[in-house]
C-alpha cells in the first residue's frame, strides 16, 4: 500500500473518498477548511459545494443521506452552533446513505473566538462521536465512520482539534469503495419530523445508541496498552499522545476512539486492573463526567487546564511526573508580531476614514478579515460576538443608547462572504424594524480570512465552474431599503467613503454603505498590479507621519523620513499617497 504524509484534514477527505462519498458541503473556517479544499481534488466523483453557512452545507449533506448517497459537512467548532437545528433532528431520524459530520475544535482560540468541546454535543444532538489522534486514525475514522452511520442508523460526529487537523503525519492510502447509492424510498414516519412521528423516533434511537454502546465494548477503535498497572490514563485524540510522552510505559492506557456513547462497560474493566484512574482530555471534564458517573474515582480537572491546548509538559507538570526537562533560554525575545491588515487592503481605507467621526459613532464588528480593524491605530469597532451579528446587534444597540439619549449612530460592519453567510436575514430585520442605523458592507471580492475561498458574489464554484454571481447591492435594494440611503463606494477613495460615513449619520431609517475593492491578494489584483509601487520623495518629506496612520506593513519612518520599506508588499493603493499634504508620494510602475 501507498504510504503519504497527510495532514488530518487531507486524510480526513482521502477518508471520505475511500469511503465512497459522493456529496460533500461545507462553509470555510479555520481549522477545518482544507478538509472540503482537498475533497474537491476528487470532483469527478464528488459533488463539492461551499455552502453559504454551515446550516445550509448541513442540510445538504442530510438531504444527500435520505436521498441514499454517501455525505458529509464539515465545519469549524462554532460553525456546529449554525448548524445545530437541523442537526439535532436528523440526530433522531437517522439516515439512509452514511451521513459524518466534522467538527474542527480549537483548543487555544488560534482563530476563533471560544474553545467550546463539541464532544458535548454527541450526547446532547444523539450522534455517535469518533475521535481521531493522527492523520492515520483521521483516514481510518472516516471509512469507519460511515459504516457505523449505516449500521446504526445514526449520524456520526468526527471531532477534531487544530493540532490533529493541521499536524501532518504518515497514512497508508487504501482504494475506493464502490459508491453505489441506495434507494430513496419515501417514508414520512422516519423522515419528516412531526410530533407523533418524533416521539417514535426517539425510541429509536435510544435503542440505537444503546447497540452502539455494546459494539463500542468490544470495537478495535477503542485499545486498551497495558504497562505500569500503578496509573491508569483515560484518554482520547491528541491528547492521547500528550499522554503516551509524558508518562511513556510508566502507565497504562485505555485509548477511547468512541467518546460517545462511551462504554462503561470497557471503562470498568480497565479501571479494575490499575490502582488510580488519571484522566487527560482538553476542555470540558466530558470524558472525566462520564467515569465518574459510573462511580469510578479518578483525577482530571482538578489538576489539568480546561483552557487553551495541552503538551506533554504540562501534562507532566499537572501530574507532578518526573523533574523539570532542560529548557533553552536566551536573553532577548522577538517582538510582538499582532495580525494586521495587509498592505493595500481595503478595509484599511474604510477605517480610516471612519476614525474622523469616531466620537459620533458606536460601530460593532464580526468575523472576518476587518476583524483586525479593531487593534490601533484604527480601533474600528467595540463588538464582535459571531457571524452575522455585526448587523442584526445594531438593532438592539441602537434603542438601548436611544432610551439613555446618546445621539451617536450605531454602525454595523462584515464582509461579503459572512452578508451571504447570515448578513441578509439581519439586513432584513433591520429594515423591517426601521432601524435607525448604519450597515457597512465590505465587499472584498472573496472569502479571505480563510484562504481565498469562493462564495455566492464571486462566479465561480468550489470545483472551478462557472456559477451565477449573485449580486450583494441588489439583494440590499430587494430588502426594501430605500436606494436614497444607499451608497456604494470604493474604500480607498477616502473623500468618497467619509461623505458616504457623513451621510449616514446625518440620515433617519436604515442606511447602508457597501464598499467594493476585491482583496489585494487575489492573484488578478497582484497581476494587474505587477511592479506598481508607491516612492516617497525625501526632498518633499517633511516628517508629518500623516502617511503612517494609514498603518500600512509597507511604510517606515526612519531619520525623519518616511519611506517605502517593502516595495515588494506595496500594490499603489494610494492610501498614504492621500494622507500627504505635501505631494511627498507618488506611484510609479505598473501597467
Amino acid at each position: 500500500m501507498k504510504r503519504v504524509i497527510m495532514s488530518g484534514d487531507e486524510a480526513i477527505a482521502r477518508g471520505a473518498w475511500e469511503a465512497g462519498v459522493t456529496v460533500a458541503a461545507a462553509y470555510p473556517g479555520t481549522p477545518s477548511t482544507e478538509i472540503l479544499e482537498n475533497i474537491s481534488l476528487y470532483k469527478n466523483e464528488i459533488y463539492c459545494q461551499w455552502a453559504n453557512n454551515e446550516k445550509v452545507a448541513a442540510e445538504i449533506a442530510i438531504g444527500a443521506s435520505i436521498g441514499g448517497s454517501r455525505a458529509l459537512c464539515a465545519f469549524k467548532h462554532v460553525g456546529m452552533n449554525v448548524a445545530a437545528d437541523p442537526i439535532f433532528t436528523v440526530g433522531y431520524t437517522g439516515v439512509n446513505g452514511g451521513l459524518v459530520f466534522v467538527s474542527a475544535d480549537d483548543p487555544g482560540c488560534h482563530s476563533s473566538q471560544n474553545e467550546q468541546d463539541n464532544r458535548l454535543y454527541a450526547p446532547h444532538a444523539k450522534l455517535l462521536c469518533l475521535e481521531p489522534s493522527d492523520s492515520q486514525e483521521c483516514k481510518d475514522f472516516t471509512v469507519a465512520a460511515f459504516e457505523l452511520s449505516e449500521r446504526f442508523d445514526i449520524p456520526v460526529l468526527i471531532r477534531m482539534t487544530t493540532r490533529v487537523c493541521h499536524s501532518k503525519t504518515l497514512v497508508e492510502l487504501g482504494e475506493r469503495e464502490g459508491a453505489a447509492v441506495k434507494k430513496y424510498e419515501s417514508r414520512p414516519s422516519k423522515y419528516a419530523m412531526l410530533p407523533a412521528f418524533a416521539r417514535l423516533r426517539h425510541v429509536a434511537v435510544e435503542q440505537s445508541l444503546l447497540d452502539a454502546e455494546e459494539y463500542a465494548y468490544s470495537s478495535p477503535l477503542n485499545r486498551i496498552e497495558m504497562g505500569d498497572r500503578s496509573v491508569g490514563i483515560i484518554t482520547s485524540g491528541i491528547c492521547y499522545q500528550h499522554a503516551r510522552e509524558a508518562f511513556g510505559d510508566s502507565a497504562s492506557y485505555l485509548k477511547l476512539s468512541i467518546t460517545h456513547p462511551v462504554s462503561g462497560k470497557l471503562v470498568k474493566e480497565f479501571c479494575a486492573q490499575v490502582d488510580k484512574v488519571y484522566i487527560i482530555e482538553e476542555g470540558e471534564p466530558y470524558l472525566e463526567n462520564a467515569v465518574r458517573a459510573l462511580g469510578i474515582d479518578c483525577l482530571g480537572k482538578e489538576v489539568i487546564t480546561k483552557q487553551g491546548e495541552l503538551d506533554a509538559q504540562i501534562v507532566r507538570r499537572a501530574f507532578g511526573i518526573g523533574d523539570e526537562p532542560e529548557i533553552y533560554e536566551v536573553g532577548i525575545q522577538a517582538p510582538a508580531r499582532p495580525p494586521v491588515l495587509c498592505a493595500g487592503c481595503p478595509h484599511r481605507g474604510f477605517y480610516l476614514a471612519m476614525k474622523k467621526y469616531r466620537d459620533r459613532i458606536v460601530p460593532l464588528g464580526d468575523i472576518g478579515c476587518y476583524s483586525l480593524g479593531v487593534n490601533p491605530p484604527f480601533n474600528g469597532f467595540d463588538t464582535c460576538i459571531c457571524m452575522g451579528s455585526g448587523f442584526s446587534m445594531t438593532i438592539g444597540m441602537a434603542k438601548a443608547l436611544e432610551m439613555q439619549g446618546d445621539k451617536r449612530k450605531v454602525f454595523g460592519i462584515l464582509g461579503d462572504s459572512t452578508f451571504f453567510h447570515s448578513g441578509i436575514t439581519s439586513l432584513i430585520d433591520a429594515i423591517h424594524a426601521k432601524a435607525n442605523v448604519c450597515l457597512c458592507l465590505l465587499d472584498n471580492s472573496i472569502t479571505a480570512m480563510t484562504g481565498h475561498q469562493q462564495n455566492a458574489g464571486t462566479g465561480v464554484d468550489l470545483m472551478g465552474n462557472e456559477a451565477p454571481q449573485i449580486d450583494a447591492v441588489k439583494l440590499v435594494l430587494a430588502a426594501g431599503l430605500d436606494e436614497a440611503n444607499l451608497r456604494v463606494v470604493d474604500p480607498i477613495d477616502l473623500k468618497a467613503i467619509g461623505a458616504a460615513i457623513a451621510d449616514a449619520i446625518e440620515a433617519n431609517g436604515t442606511f447602508v454603505i457597501v464598499t467594493k475593492r476585491p482583496c489585494a491578494l487575489l492573484k488578478e489584483v497582484i497581476r494587474a498590479n505587477a511592479g506598481a509601487h508607491c516612492v516617497v520623495d525625501p526632498d518633499k518629506c517633511v516628517g508629518c507621519k500623516s502617511c503612517m496612520k494609514v498603518a500600512c506593513p509597507s511604510l517606515a519612518f526612519e531619520n525623519k523620513k518616511a519611506y517605502i520599506a517593502d516595495v515588494a508588499n506595496c500594490n499603489a493603493c494610494g492610501l498614504c499617497q492621500q494622507m500627504c499634504k505635501f505631494n511627498a508620494i507618488t506611484k510609479v510602475g505598473g501597467k
